[in-house]
């Protein structure tokens, strides 16, 4: 009911920057929470950036003040801006979205598919 395609991972150099999109089509009354997530070789999946439905954002350590979350609720498409990318930011990104569907009553979780980002040195 709900198809989230993400888009804008590249290789990139240290230094540079990206954006990543993750657009929703479907069914969606409404996008609630929202985060991203990145899963580095050899690495569990972790978290990268939320935005709670009020707006407020929550960054890991490693992205604070590099890495930017927004939403663009007109086209259901959120990013993360990705500034002073380093090395240890190479990593598949997927994004995580809380999506209230018609016909329901419950917030749903899906999940992109994942783009990957490699950061030469």
């Amino acid at each position: 009911q709900v198809q989230l395609v993400e888009s804008g991972g590249d290789l990139v150099q240290a230094g540079g920057s990206l954006r990543l999109s993750c657009a929703a089509s479907g069914s969606i009354r409404s996008i609630n929470a929202m985060g991203w997530y990145r899963q580095g070789p050899g690495k569990q999946r972790e978290l990268v950036a939320t935005m709670a439905s009020g707006g407020s954002t929550n960054y890991a350590d490693s992205v604070q003040g590099r890495f930017t979350i927004s939403r663009d609720n007109a086209k259901n498409t959120v990013y993360l801006q990705m500034n002073s990318l380093k090395p240890e930011d190479t990593a598949v990104y997927y994004c995580k979205l809380g999506v209230l569907i018609f016909g329901s009553i419950w917030t749903y979780d899906y999940w992109g598919q994942g783009t990957q980002v490699t950061v030469s040195s």
